[in-house]
């Protein structure tokens, strides 16, 4: 085991195990191939063969350097070519059975001093160690794909792994350019054991038709700033693959937020299981293209439906950074915007905050001067809510506490003329609570912006069983009219965003409370294997701790899932004070501003 890994098997070439012996023929190791597939064999070849020709027509590479690597991968379609292997990984498909069957043929081949690596990312690496001959040299190496741009490598180790084995690999993972991080054996790992309890639960939000397929991947992508939507990346993944993992998954936690969904196995056993496919939550231009097309269950192009009341000026209630950075998008899109607060005092300072946030614009060129003066021009700052008896949509902006919004709803109905939209901005409230504070339910709805609005493409539409269908429509057309993105959802807790999101964070808390890994683990496992642009504690500490309870309290109270209990750790946290980076400590510790 402390001989130099030069010599490497992958066994299975897929996908995973063409982009594993790519990544490992650039590094320059010897690559020995194994497929039963001829067909799979020529495909990882002429996949090397082209992504070696691009990086020579990028200049990345010389044409004999090219060269050099296509001669260091070899393929084979029988396990005998591993004899000589320093370190063999196997690829084959997620199955106990597939994998037992490899690791039992490679004990009578293999040397005694061979490491032997399984890309599992959710069966038990202890489990298939357990069943070979010298178990003491069997652990976890899982890549994600595509291997040559992420760059995370999960060392998975059982309690019968030699260290030496697990440092040896250690140091090929960062000779290879990649981030390894150690982890122990437990279905999903830590990116996986994330993730796909959260692709899980959109499965199950699709399937209760609560919102349509692109709109919860466009919420996801836009609210979070993920790189793909969970049902396109299930699609990616494969659907059949997602479900054995998630059945894995459910055999060690038996958190019902692991039971596969009842889709996954429809789509599964009807053969749709993602792009390689041709389909699965979406439809492709063919198997294995990544082109999406148009089905029955497409919207149509234009999301203009018409039959919206008309609006020209609008009311924002509220004088925090939600409201002035509310009526600052308003005001660009034209629109005659009053901002009130609970003091004229308190109207001044969110239309200065709004100047300030303009004057940044002029100085980084993204607005003329002109431009700016003529959108304060816009805004009526305003010390009572009377300044909105004239508006044609009034939007609250104010504290997410259930008391005070319904009061000031039952303000805004004595306030604000017959036909007057108002709209609650709450991020988990019941809308339809706001809604029945006032004397006319069918005129009120959710609009969720997203914090810092004038940077948040996304707006959640949020409609209760009395909202008009008129108001529905007139928010979707002044949500386009104000350059956002409009994705309807019901009126339930946590809407789409954070039904999804909180879950996942409050998962990631429970690994750290286990001890099973790192904060910084985690959030590196995330931000390098799911491409998140936070990881979750850097996200935790930004939204707030007590903020991050509160949500996921009421997703408790309404879903009444144990596995959405919050943590026990973050309520600790909360109860002393540390609520993340305005504080100066949460998860971590932070400079004193």
């Amino acid at each position: 085991m402390d001989t130099p890994l030069s010599t490497i098997a992958v066994v299975g070439l897929g996908t995973m195990g063409a982009g594993i012996a790519d990544v490992l023929a650039r590094a320059g190791r010897e690559v020995i191939g194994i497929d039963v597939s001829d067909t799979a064999a020529a495909r990882a070849v002429a996949a090397l063969e082209a992504s070696t020709a691009r990086a020579v027509a990028r200049e990345r590479i010389t044409e004999e350097e090219r060269q050099d690597v296509l001669a260091r991968f070899r393929t084979f379609s029988d396990l005998q070519a591993a004899a000589g292997a320093d370190l063999v990984i196997e690829v084959v498909p997620e199955s106990y059975e597939a994998k037992q069957e490899v690791f039992r043929a490679l004990d009578g081949i293999v040397r005694p001093d061979a490491i032997l690596a399984t890309g599992t990312n959710a069966l038990s690496v202890t489990r298939l160690a357990a069943d070979s001959a010298h178990p003491e040299r069997v652990l976890g190496l899982h890549f994600f794909t595509p291997v040559q741009a992420m760059k995370l490598v999960e060392v998975v180790s059982s309690v019968l792994t030699d260290p030496r084995a697990v440092d040896a690999v250690t140091r090929l993972a960062q000779d290879l350019g990649k981030e390894p991080v150690a982890v122990g054996d437990r279905a999903g790992f830590i990116a996986d054991g994330l993730l796909f309890g959260y692709l899980n639960q959109a499965a199950a939000m699709y399937e209760a038709k609560y919102a349509s397929r692109e709109d919860i991947d466009a919420a996801m992508k836009l609210g979070c700033g993920l790189p793909m939507g969970p049902l396109a990346l299930l699609d990616l993944i494969g659907v059949d693959t997602a479900r054995t993992v998630l059945e894995a998954m459910y055999a060690s936690s038996h958190d019902r937020l692991h039971a596969p969904a009842p889709i996954l196995k429809q789509l599964s056993e009807a053969g749709l299981t993602g792009r390689k496919a041709g389909r699965g939550f979406y439809t492709y231009a063919a198997p294995g293209s990544d082109e999406v097309v148009r089905d029955a269950l497409t919207p149509p192009t234009s999301t203009e439906g018409g039959g919206g009341r008309e609006v020209r000026s609008v009311g924002v209630a509220g004088s925090g950074t939600m409201a002035s950075g509310i009526a600052e998008v308003f005001a660009k899109a034209g629109y005659e915007v009053v901002l009130a607060a609970r003091s004229q005092e308190k109207a001044d300072t969110a239309k200065a905050r709004i100047a300030t946030s303009l004057d940044r614009s002029v100085s980084r060129g993204r607005m003329t001067a002109e431009a700016r003066d003529a959108v304060l021009a816009l805004i009526t700052p305003a010390g009572t809510l009377d300044a909105f008896d004239g508006v044609d949509l009034a939007v609250e902006a104010v504290a997410e506490d259930l008391a005070v919004k319904q009061d000031l709803f039952a303000r805004l109905d004595k306030i604000c003329k017959p036909g007057a939209v108002l709209a609650t901005t709450t991020s988990s409230l019941p809308v339809v609570a706001c809604a029945r504070a006032t004397t006319r339910p069918q005129d009120v709805i959710g609009m969720h912006f997203f914090n810092p609005a004038p940077a948040m493409k996304l707006v959640e539409i949020v409609r209760t069983v009395l909202t008009g269908d008129d108001v529905h429509a007139t928010v979707r057309e002044v949500t386009a009219k104000i350059r956002k993105h409009p994705v309807d959802c019901g009126d339930r807790a946590g809407f789409i965003v954070n039904a999804l999101l909180f879950p996942y964070l409050n998962n990631a808390v429970k690994m750290v409370q286990e001890h099973y890994a790192t904060l910084d683990d985690i959030d590196a496992a995330m931000k390098l294997g799911g491409g998140y642009p936070m990881g979750p504690f850097e996200l935790l500490d930004v939204v707030g701790l007590d903020v991050s309870l509160a949500i996921e309290q009421v997703l408790h109270r309404e879903f009444r899932d144990p596995g959405l209990a919050p943590a026990p750790l973050l309520e600790h946290l909360v109860a002393a004070g540390c609520l993340g980076r305005k504080t100066g400590r949460g998860f971590r510790e932070y400079a004193r501003r």
